[in-house]
C-alpha cells in the first residue's frame, strides 16, 4: 500500500513538473523503472488534461497576450515554435517549461492538438528516460564516494 502511495504521489507531482517529480522518486527510494513509468504516464496525463481544455486556455493565452506590449523580443517558445513547429516545441518544452505549460503554448500558438499530443508524449517520455538515468547514476555515484 505505501508503493501504491508513493507511485500515486509521483504521477500527481509529475502532472503539474517532471524537474520535481524525479527527484522526488529518487528520494522516495522508488526503483528508477518504476519512476520513469509513474512520471511519463503524470506528465502524459497532465497534458492530456490541458489540451482537452485546451479551447479555453487558448482564448486566456490570446486575450494574456495581447494585452502585453507587442515590441517585446519573442520569447524561447515563439522561437523554438517558429524554427521547428510541433515537432520541436513537442519535444523540447517538457524540458523547458514543463509539460503542461509547454501545451498551453503550443495551443495559443496554433498547433494541431493531435499532433502536438504525440510529440510532447514523445519528449516526455524522452526527457523522463534521460534524466531518470542521470539522477540514478548520480545517485549511485554519491553512494559509492561515501564507501
Amino acid at each position: 500500500m505505501e508503493q501504491l502511495f508513493k507511485l500515486l504521489l509521483i504521477i500527481a507531482l509529475a502532472s503539474i513538473e517532471i524537474w520535481a517529480a524525479i527527484p522526488a522518486g529518487l528520494a522516495l527510494d522508488l526503483h528508477p523503472l518504476l519512476i520513469g513509468i509513474a512520471v511519463s504516464s503524470g506528465a502524459i496525463l497532465g497534458t492530456f488534461v490541458v489540451l482537452f481544455l485546451g479551447e479555453r486556455i487558448r482564448n486566456w493565452l490570446v486575450r494574456r497576450q495581447t494585452a502585453k506590449e507587442s515590441n517585446k523580443k519573442p520569447g524561447l517558445v515563439y522561437r523554438i515554435w517558429h524554427r521547428y513547429g510541433t515537432i520541436g516545441l513537442g519535444l523540447l518544452a517538457p524540458l523547458l517549461t514543463g509539460a503542461p505549460l509547454g501545451a498551453a503554448l503550443g495551443l495559443a500558438l496554433g498547433a494541431p492538438t493531435g499532433r502536438l499530443m504525440i510529440w510532447m508524449s514523445l519528449g516526455i517520455i524522452l526527457w523522463t528516460t534521460i534524466l531518470t538515468i542521470v539522477g540514478s547514476l548520480g545517485l549511485i555515484g554519491i553512494e559509492s564516494l561515501g564507501h
